[in-house]
């Protein structure tokens, strides 16, 4: 995580220091095989045979090499010249074997890891339909998702990638070593030692850019914010009016700068050990030359034999800093593999497990019963004390200031939060009892930011009942009843025109059009009991309001609506209206009765009312 105090950020202190914390960390190597196999058990099969033969054919091609050059030894008294020339067929044989074993598992590898990505992408979306609207609105959550998206999607193949390196260099290293072993035991032993330093610095700096990537976490949102902002059609608008391009590449780039310098920092002291760890095995590796060279002076060794120890020796060396290098990087990808699972395993959301889809009183409609509700992490509440009945066929309006409380009401009558206090009920059973999909069956709200979909105009219709997406005749009638067919009519390809400006022949709507067909969105929920419109006329003229609420209120005969708005125009039609003020129920009545009141909905009346004058 990452804590602010004063705009500073702290970085956490979370890498694995003590060696039972070190090698606990390759416990996700187990999980990211089981994964990589559930994906696809054939190329995984593949892999591992390929693999198996990839580790052995390289001491043989060694030990052909020498029996290559002993043979021409052996072979010039006589001059005859098959026995070498043999060998060299059988080599060739080993290089084109390895070259076919080396591109199947490239290829293997690249299938796998285009349907491993998806898998890891399918599970991290997955996992966020699973997630209440709490965490959405949680920024560490955030920081979890992004880091996931980031790195996790593509490190369990890397991970598995590696793991069979691993096997594979095991294999080779084995054979290197007993082929080592009749020269000098001692030669195995100087092939180890020199290659450990590099293992330890890798293993290091692997860490140490671990550490960076996850505590950069909000910086990287804040970049794919700034991003977005300078390059979405839906903010270009004012980007240019207010001139704000300047100011956010700014702080893009400075951004950077700070994550830049970070890195620069890491990479030149990565490559500074990385090049006197190169170096000293580098001495090594002349130092076994001279000593093999000159056993092959004094005889005690054959010119093939002395051949097949120089190829050994620099190849096990190459293999075995190899190996360490994989191990290092199996490290790193179990680290990053950590935070895909710690996304994935974060404690799922409270939920009740209620099962009802029926209430056992369907004529009590919505009940408020003394709810507060406080927002996670806020101090105060923003609701207090609410308390309501909406019977079948009411019509409700909420008024109130910016910030009083109405959507928040709103969300909690559609459990998207449950109350801190107190208890709702539909149909006389508490929301928490009630089955998930059937309460959300019976509710249709249009939210003031409702989202524009990059879909077709019948889809964005359809979307409002997904068991109905293609129904043309719905969406047909469902659009008839938002005011929207004037406006579908004058598209194009009419409800097959894309909408939305991020594919080709996609066309653009005003505010007040969007609108429309947002709430036909909602009349597309034909068996919903509880309509709920938050300030669903905002970008329409008057006119074109008058009429919506008129169909509105034919449509919704015998079902509760709640509507939010600031026109008290929309307001008065409402069978009862509840002032909000910072989070409490003020006053309550219809238009009539409040204005008779003189309180503060008649202020705000007269107000709106002037400004007509």
């Amino acid at each position: 995580m990452v804590a602010h105090d004063s705009g500073k950020s702290v970085r956490p202190a979370d890498a694995p220091k003590g060696l039972a914390q070190w090698l606990g960390v390759f416990g996700y190597a187990r999980r990211a095989v089981q994964l990589v196999w559930a994906t696809n058990r054939g190329l995984t099969v593949a892999i591992a045979g390929l693999t198996l033969v990839a580790g052995l054919l390289p001491p043989a091609i060694a030990a052909v090499g020498a029996f290559i050059v002993d043979a021409v030894v052996a072979g010039q008294p006589s001059a005859d010249p098959w026995p070498a020339l043999s060998w060299v067929g059988v080599e060739l044989g080993l290089i084109i074997a390895l070259a076919a074993v080396n591109r199947g598992q490239t290829v293997s590898q690249s299938l796998l890891r285009a349907e491993l990505g998806h898998r890891v992408n399918e599970m991290i979306l997955e996992k966020a339909l699973t997630l209440d609207l709490a965490q959405f609105e949680d920024s560490a959550f955030y920081d979890k998702l992004t880091r996931a998206r980031r790195q996790a999607s593509s490190r369990p193949l890397s991970l598995v990638n590696r793991t069979f390196s691993l096997v594979q260099q095991g294999i080779t290293l084995t054979s290197y070593a007993v082929l080592l072993w009749t020269f000098s035991p001692w030669a195995v032993a100087v092939l180890v030692v020199a290659g450990l330093p590099a293992f330890f610095v890798e293993t290091r700096f692997s860490g140490e850019a671990f550490r960076l990537f996850k505590w950069r976490s909000p910086e990287t949102r804040q970049q794919m914010y700034l991003e977005t902002v300078l390059a979405r059609e839906d903010h270009a608008k004012e980007v240019h009016l207010y001139g704000l391009g300047r100011t956010f590449l700014d702080r893009y780039s400075a951004i950077f700068k700070k994550v830049y310098a970070e890195d620069r920092s890491l990479t030149l002291r990565r490559g500074l050990w990385g090049f006197l760890v190169g170096l000293l095995s580098t001495l090594a590796f002349y130092g076994a030359y001279a000593w093999i060279a000159a056993s092959a002076v004094y005889g005690v060794i054959t010119l093939g034999a002395m051949t097949m120890y120089l190829l050994v020796f620099k190849q096990g060396q190459g293999a075995f800093s190899s190996a360490l290098t994989t191990i290092g990087g199996m490290y790193e990808d179990n680290l990053y593999i950590s935070l895909l699972y710690e996304y994935l395993e974060q404690a799922p959301p409270e939920r009740p497990d209620g099962g009802a889809v029926l209430g056992p009183d369907p004529d009590d409609g919505l009940r408020f019963e003394d709810v507060s509700f406080t927002y996670p992490g806020a101090v105060e509440p923003a609701l207090r004390g609410v308390s309501l009945h909406l019977r079948p066929g009411d019509k409700l309006a909420l008024v109130g200031e910016n910030g009083s409380g109405k959507t928040t009401l709103v969300k909690l009558m559609t459990r998207l939060y449950s109350p801190s206090q107190g208890r709702i009920t539909l149909d006389g059973l508490d929301l928490q009892a009630w089955d998930e999909d059937a309460l959300r069956g019976r509710i249709g709200v249009l939210f003031q930011d409702f989202v524009r979909y990059q879909l077709t105009v019948g889809e964005n219709i359809g979307v409002g009942d997904v068991r109905a997406l293609d129904a043309r005749a719905r969406q047909e009638a469902a659009a008839e009843r938002a005011l929207a067919t004037p406006v579908i009519e004058r598209l194009p390809e009419g409800l097959d025109t894309q909408l939305g400006r991020w594919f080709v022949g996609g066309q653009e709507l005003s505010g007040g059009q969007w609108q429309k067909v947002a709430l036909a969105r909602l009349f597309m929920r034909s068996d919903a009991d509880l309509l709920v419109l938050d300030e669903p006329t905002s970008a329409m003229d008057a006119e074109a309001e008058a009429s919506l609420f008129e169909e509105f209120r034919a449509r919704t005969e015998g079902r509760m609506a709640v509507v939010i708005s600031h026109r008290f125009s929309t307001v008065r039609m409402a069978d009862r209206i509840l002032v909000l003020h910072r989070g409490e129920v003020v006053e309550k009545g219809d238009h009539d009765s409040l204005m008779a009141e003189g309180g503060r909905y008649a202020r705000l009346f007269a107000l709106q009312a002037a400004g007509y004058l």
